[in-house]
């Protein structure tokens, strides 16, 4: 168990790599999740610039809110239950209306292990289907296993896996009152699973964990082609404010959507010419012209990491 636990530490690490300058954070607690206008009836919560651990609750992410005529749709339920009671009282402040739907935009631990919070209070889960592949495999059982211990008493074995009370597959249009939610799917790219969510009323976007505003992404073993593919699709909204999945939120769209796609296209070039010319990773490592992108947070800590991974993929598909 202790291997097994330490191991994990490292995938929590990596999985739970935060955005944003802690010094853009706002409020005077920046360790409690409060509620930031977006736009009209749209709040988001920031999460900070750190790596998940007991000492911050695992607050490491973003999540949202928007308020309707009938109901608050919430978007993400952050990453300890408490941490969702947090936000549940940061809605009630903004509007005594209650919450109908949660609205995830992946199965990542920072981003979901609040929904039972919601689900007990009545209110309707929505995701995409893909996402059953990671809540029935062994890996999920695991990494809750070891969130219990190591972000204890934050997380412990009263928190559970919830699954959707709505599994979509495509295009889905979310009529809640008086607003409509576009929600789109944009996987496989950080997550098989990952969904977008467009507000055309109020033209915002959030993105999730597509868009690291600001610093280097977690790439993992994600599908990066892909993920190329579904920022351009992001790009195509006419959107004025994004919202990611770590990070402030950004009203300059483009300049923070390409950042995201640029790095992904530079890891993709570099590491496929390498893995063409059977070269070791090692030596392309070395030779590979990291400066546009090594004083962005975070690129210690993840850069190689991301590199590697996309070495492996590139490999694969010579």
């Amino acid at each position: 168990m202790l291997m097994l636990s330490r191991v994990l530490s490292v995938f929590a690490l990596m999985m739970g790599l935060a955005g944003g300058a802690a010094s853009q954070r706002l409020g005077p607690d920046a360790s409690r999740p409060q509620a930031l206008p977006v736009a009209p009836g749209v709040w988001m919560v920031q999460g900070l610039s750190a790596l998940g651990s007991s000492a911050n609750r695992n607050f490491i992410s973003n999540a949202g809110f928007v308020v309707t005529s009938t109901g608050v749709v919430v978007i993400d339920a952050l990453g300890s239950p408490e941490l969702a009671r947090e936000l549940r009282a940061e809605i009630a402040r903004a509007t005594p209306l209650p919450v109908t739907h949660v609205i995830v935009t992946h199965y990542h631990a920072d981003h979901i292990y609040g929904l039972q919070v919601f689900k007990d209070a009545g209110a309707t889960i929505v995701a995409h289907r893909q996402a059953l592949l990671y809540l029935n495999s062994d890996t999920a059982q695991q990494r809750l296993a070891a969130s219990r211990e190591e972000l204890f008493p934050w997380v412990d074995e009263q928190t559970r896996l919830v699954p959707a009370d709505r599994w979509i597959e495509g295009p889905t249009t979310l009529q809640v009152g008086d607003t409509t939610l576009e929600l789109r799917p944009v996987g496989p790219s950080h997550t098989p699973e990952d969904l977008a969510v467009w507000l055309p009323q109020r033209q915002v976007l959030f993105a999730g964990d597509l868009v690291f505003r600001g610093r280097i992404p977690f790439v993992g073993q994600a599908d990066s082609a892909h993920w190329v593919q579904a920022l351009d699709t992001l790009l195509g909204f006419d959107a004025r404010v994004v919202v990611p999945g770590h990070g402030p939120v950004s009203a300059s769209v483009r300049a923070d959507l390409e950042l995201t796609r640029d790095y992904l296209l530079h890891l993709r070039r570099t590491m496929g010419e390498a893995a063409r010319n059977m070269d070791s990773f090692d030596e392309a490592y070395a030779r590979t012209d990291w400066s546009r992108f090594e004083k962005l947070p975070l690129f210690g800590v993840a850069n190689r990491m991301n590199a590697y991974n996309t070495y492996l993929l590139m490999e694969q598909a010579k």
